[in-house]
């Protein structure tokens, strides 16, 4: 079952890159914080280099003045997360690369796709989620091939809306 609104982000190990690989649980990424989560089916792919990521490194001082964490997820090794985000040039401190190498979090999500048509085998759904102190506030999740409700701006604007109702 997908995670819904109101849902506890489920506990997963994942992984980073900093002094070797490093891994973080989800208590470590989301206890205590408001994070803005977004995920993508794969680190290098287009839409994922040319539009996802560079749209929150873009923005990621808004999401820093409003309290937000940003982080980035895909079904890739910490080794090749790190990689991307050199190569998008992801300010060290800024958005946290979250490796979800076998996808046990984003199966546990409920957000798993089988890209294996495309020769990339199990990844996750294109997605963003806002959580404040583990519990999801928003979701997101894109339809297979598009790219419009997951975007920076459109968090942003999602969460300006979600502070003006309450």
């Amino acid at each position: 079952m997908t995670i819904q609104i109101g849902d506890h982000i489920p506990h997963a190990v994942l992984n980073v890159l900093k002094d070797g690989v490093q891994a973080v649980s989800t208590d470590d990424v989301f206890k205590n914080k408001n994070v803005m989560l977004f995920a993508v089916p794969g680190a290098f792919t287009p839409t994922c280099s040319a539009k996802h990521l560079p749209g929150y490194i873009q923005h990621l001082e808004e999401f820093k003045k409003r309290g937000v964490d940003v982080a980035c997820m895909a079904v890739n090794d910490a080794f090749v997360m790190n990689a991307w985000a050199k190569s998008q040039n992801v300010p060290e401190d800024g958005i946290t690369m979250l490796a979800d190498g076998n996808g046990s979090f984003t199966k546990a999500l409920g957000l798993e796709m089988d890209g294996s048509g495309y020769g990339l085998g199990q990844r996750c759904q294109r997605f963003a989620l806002y959580a404040e102190n583990g519990v999801v506030k928003s979701i997101f999740v894109e339809k297979p091939g598009a790219f419009e409700v997951s975007s920076a701006e459109a968090m942003l604007k999602a969460a300006s809306e979600t502070k003006a109702a309450a």
